[in-house]
């Protein structure tokens, strides 16, 4: 006979969620496990004696927690989602009849909040993995990825430069003490320059109106953090990948161990750096992260990015053991020439040169703001050398060499990846295997694509709770080997180990049973008379 459900809601039922919700629920599991009563304590002195009570701080962190772990962005679909969910609501504390708090409340509280708060809920599931076993702190591999700003390049205003730069920083340095750089000279020259190259060709596109005939704003074909601001987040900064659209980001640096793939660093920076320029930043986080626990960094791994003259000293500084491939243009030897480290100059050693000296002419400045060590040969040298048109050009009368002022760091570098090449490649496998699978999680599984709010300390607290989650599902699903099934795995190996050692005894015996029957001396005689 076939069935029909019909539903009709009670006016009264009696219902216990604890009953609802299975004992093997993750939420259940998690709100057994981690333990958030101290954030009281720490949220204190951001609330004052009247008024009001506010959204309790262990279930305003237990709703991100819900937000990171289902990678849900908004917070209108956030508290929906928490909304209509059993499990959510044991894990928050909140019956079927109660009314979850309000959206806008979730936003306020995270922007109360100071940077501090997210810090220290972060070394708190940090600490948990650590007991746990999950980190050893041998290698620790660094990474950067770039993460969506809440703003659009639509919004980007062009920043208002003085039309006559120079007649104003001459009347200000000649009426005041203040004393303006070439620098900001040179910055305010580049970018008229760049306002003419961009609008070149474009109809009533010159000076202040950049309107076309149909009454459409001109927009440049190109865009930098030089010319243009955001109104909408001055945080954001205009950055770019290899085949991809300009956008608006934010930097984010992770330090990942390798033992168990734990995040023990991560934090937020702004996207027009480079990863040379934040390497000290994220090392020092994930240094202190460690050493609270007693864990010593033993080796740092990282992609060419983060090499640099000054990465590469701070590393030398820090006496930390890094592997870090050196950029493209570093040249660990000039072809044709030996350098004198005493006397500090470069000798010409080309078959039928004339053994020239370079010598040193001082440190400077090029264009892209390196600074490097200049030397050069006289006219004199190199006028009657024959191989002077190879080796200078055809209209250079002198051979020039500039070496960066951090060369010797860039040499030690390159002499520990070249002592042990196999070993360099290795940490080259170790640091992707490691780290890159980590970013790659956290982009697309735990909310770390785009930032929601506004500001680099709330992209910070956005970056720490994206990390901090990605250790807490890692830490809850980590199963640690048990004694008995160690010892049950050495038993086993032990077992094949004695029974290779009976099958190789027992062969041999056979093998000395087959030769001392020939040597025996009825063999011997049968022989010869055959």
């Amino acid at each position: 006979m076939q069935g029909k459900k019909n539903f009709q809601p009670q006016l009264f039922s009696s219902v216990n969620l604890v009953d609802l919700v299975p004992e093997n629920n993750f939420y259940r599991k998690l709100l057994n496990q981690l333990d958030l009563q101290f954030l009281y304590a720490q949220t204190r002195s951001y609330y004052g004696k009247e008024g009001q009570e506010s959204i309790d701080p262990v279930v305003f962190f237990k709703i991100l927690l819900v937000g990171y772990l289902n990678n849900i962005n908004s917070d209108r679909q956030l508290m929906a989602f928490c909304a209509d969910s059993l499990s959510i609501r044991l894990f928050l504390g909140y019956d079927i009849h109660e009314n979850l708090p309000w959206h806008s409340t979730i936003s306020r509280t995270r922007g109360l909040y100071g940077e501090e708060v997210f810090l220290l809920l972060f070394k708190k599931v940090l600490s948990l993995c650590i007991a746990k076993g999950m980190i050893r702190g041998k290698r620790q591999a660094i990474d950067s990825v770039f993460i969506k700003a809440n703003a659009s390049m639509d919004s980007l205003v062009e920043k208002e430069v003085l039309e006559d730069a120079s007649a104003f920083v001459n009347e200000l340095e000649e009426n005041s003490e203040f004393k303006v750089t070439s620098t900001r000279k040179k910055l305010v020259e580049q970018h008229h320059t760049w306002k003419e190259e961009a609008y070149k060709g474009m109809p009533n596109a010159t000076g202040k109106d950049k309107i076309d005939e149909n009454g459409n704003l001109i927009r440049p074909k190109y865009v930098s953090n030089h010319t243009h601001y955001c109104p909408t987040d001055p945080d954001a900064r205009v950055s770019v990948k290899p085949g991809k659209a300009r956008q608006l980001n934010f930097f984010g640096q992770i330090a990942v161990d390798d033992a168990h793939h734990v995040i023990t660093g991560a934090c937020a920076d702004f996207a027009d750096k480079r990863d040379s320029q934040c390497l000290p930043k994220i090392l020092e986080r994930t240094q202190i992260n460690l050493e609270t626990h007693d864990i010593q960094i033993g080796e740092v791994l990282a992609d060419g990015g983060y090499s640099s003259g000054e990465a590469l000293e701070y590393l030398h500084r820090k006496k930390v053991d890094a592997y870090i491939p050196n950029f493209g243009q570093y040249k660990p030897e000039r072809s044709g020439f030996e350098f004198n480290k005493q006397e500090n100059f470069y000798q010409c050693v080309k078959q039928g040169g004339n053994r020239a000296k370079l010598l040193f002419k001082g440190e400077k400045t090029d264009s892209k703001g390196y600074a490097k060590y200049t030397y050069r040969s006289s006219e004199s040298d190199c006028k009657a050398c024959p191989l002077r048109e190879q080796c200078c050009g055809i209209s250079t009368k002198f051979k020039k060499i500039d070496d960066s002022i951090h060369k010797e760091h860039y040499d030690r570098m390159h002499q520990k990846l070249t002592q042990n090449p196999k070993y360099a490649k290795q940490m080259v496998r170790v640091r992707s295997k490691t780290v890159e699978p980590v970013i790659g999680t956290l982009v697309n599984f735990r909310n770390m694509k785009r930032v929601n709010t506004r500001g680099i300390k709330n992209a910070n607290k956005h970056v720490l709770m994206a990390s901090l989650t990605y250790n807490l599902k890692k830490y809850l699903t980590f199963k640690t080997k048990k004694p008995a099934a160690i010892a049950k795995v050495i038993s086993q190996k032990r077992e094949k180990l004695c029974g290779f050692t009976k099958w190789l005894f027992f062969d041999s015996k056979k093998g000395v049973l087959r030769l001392s029957y020939f040597l025996k001396p009825h063999a011997i005689l049968r022989t010869s008379v055959l």
